[in-house]
């Protein structure tokens, strides 16, 4: 219960239960507002790391790499990712035009899909090298083939997460980590770029999607979905990406499934930014999600290993069911939870428990050999896939902006050391690849409002 609430049932209990009462209520609401106010206060600081100071470690320069050789690594990575072979490096791919300019989507090579995980992922690589024409390829077709506008469809407001690639639904579901990196990105394309009309006033398409995020009406109705081959229709009730009363990013907002999370999809360092980019009256709620996020990552994670789960209930309780039975493991989304806690230490330095979280983590990757561990493990460590997968490679590397011991620069050099993902694995592990290269360099940054 938040002390706006507090005060308010308060307030209502005095008036049925008898009058005297009313001036127990003033006293609460004047020791909560004073107490909610001091809070706050606090919450809204700009913290101690970049947002205040500017200022962005470059890991690999610590690690003793020039910087020419830190910048060539970079723009190769993503001349081949978004440039390269068709067969066999790229992952970005253009698709023509309309009416809104030219068309460009991300593919998942070993699914042969697209997912806004991609789209997004690749408009916040983009914005973050100053890249407007893929930006805005990707955004257009996102917005031409992906995005909801009908009144009466349980995703209105957002984008189906999976299509082929000629843009064909595949799912009309939502998948709130593309979301979440999309307002991100449109922020910062807005601040860096100015923006244009239509689709690409990048402030008014981020603060429309960041409204929904919290504030999206529930509708009921059918959304179909690719399964087994063939189209399934499910009836469903769906509203907002978040859950209001934990403050916390759901795995799925609709009713098809029980209400769980993904800890991967939490980005406190997003948050903080909204809370002063995004609608005023949402302030206080975006600071007590990255708060709540902050404190639900200990709890999502194992203390001795600092695994955390693909999928967790609000409590950080590993969640698995029957479509999805290891999801109660670290797999492929976990990689990213670690990158996401140490960016919130390097932009805000608010929660000192993230850097014991990333020093834990690379102890138990040390331990099972820095060149040759596995990706997938339960909880407390026991292996279950050997391949040394270089997305999680990249993602123990950013776990460095918040580490403290020196073993986090052996993390950052193997990241060095590791080619640019090709072949089938290059979607996920490439994007995953190329960020990481720009966290640990220093240059993926927080846009300002100009």
């Amino acid at each position: 219960m938040t002390p706006v609430t507090m005060r308010r049932w308060i307030f209502l209990s005095c008036i049925h239960v008898r009058p005297r009462l009313f001036l127990l209520w003033v006293c609460a609401w004047l020791m909560g507002t004073f107490l909610a106010g001091r809070s706050f206060a606090e919450a809204e600081a700009p913290g101690r790391g970049a947002y205040a100071t500017g200022q962005y470690r470059n890991l690999f320069a610590e690690a003793g790499h020039a910087q020419p050789a830190i910048q060539a690594k970079i723009a190769g990575a993503f001349q081949q990712l978004f440039h390269g072979d068709p067969a066999t490096q790229a992952v970005y791919f253009s698709a023509g035009t309309n009416a809104n300019g030219p068309l460009a989507y991300i593919t998942d090579v070993k699914h042969n899909d697209v997912r806004t995980e991609g789209l997004s992922y690749g408009m916040m690589i983009a914005v973050q090298m100053n890249r407007p024409a893929e930006f805005n390829a990707l955004w257009n077709w996102s917005k031409t083939y992906l995005y909801h506008d009908s009144p009466a469809h349980p995703s209105c407001g957002f984008f189906s997460w999976q299509a082929r690639t000629n843009g064909a639904v595949m799912s009309e579901f939502v998948a709130p980590d593309g979301e979440s990196y999309y307002v991100m990105a449109l922020y910062f394309a807005a601040n860096r770029w100015g923006g244009g009309k239509g689709i690409y006033n990048y402030a008014e398409q981020a603060g429309q999607l960041l409204h929904n995020l919290r504030h999206r009406a529930v509708i009921r109705g059918p959304m179909t979905m690719l399964r087994h081959g063939t189209n399934a229709t499910f009836q469903v009730t769906a509203g907002p990406l978040f859950d209001e009363a934990h403050r916390m990013v759901l795995f799925s907002p609709s009713s098809e499934r029980a209400a769980f999370t993904d800890p991967s999809y939490h980005l406190p360092a997003f948050y903080e930014l909204w809370a002063r980019w995004g609608p005023p009256a949402d302030r206080e709620f975006w600071l007590e999600a990255a708060a709540a996020s902050r404190d639900f990552f200990p709890r999502a994670a194992n203390p001795v290993t600092g695994l955390a789960p693909d999928y967790a209930s609000f409590e950080g309780l590993p969640v698995t069911n029957g479509w999805n039975r290891g999801a109660g493991n670290f797999r492929y989304d976990a990689f990213r939870v670690a990158a996401n806690w140490s960016v919130d230490w390097a932009w805000w330095g608010k929660a000192e428990r993230e850097r014991e979280l990333s020093d834990t983590l690379q102890a138990f990757f040390a331990a099972q050999g820095i060149g040759r561990y596995g990706c997938q493990f339960t909880l407390d460590g026991q292996a279950l896939e050997n391949r040394h997968a270089q997305g999680l490679v990249a993602e123990n590397a950013v776990a460095s902006l918040a580490a403290t011991q020196p073993r986090a620069r052996d993390f950052v050099e193997a990241l060095w050391n590791t080619p640019t993902p090709d072949g089938l694995e290059r979607y996920y592990e490439g994007l995953l690849y190329l960020m990481a290269l720009l966290h640990c360099s220093g240059e993926f940054r927080i846009w300002m409002p100009q």
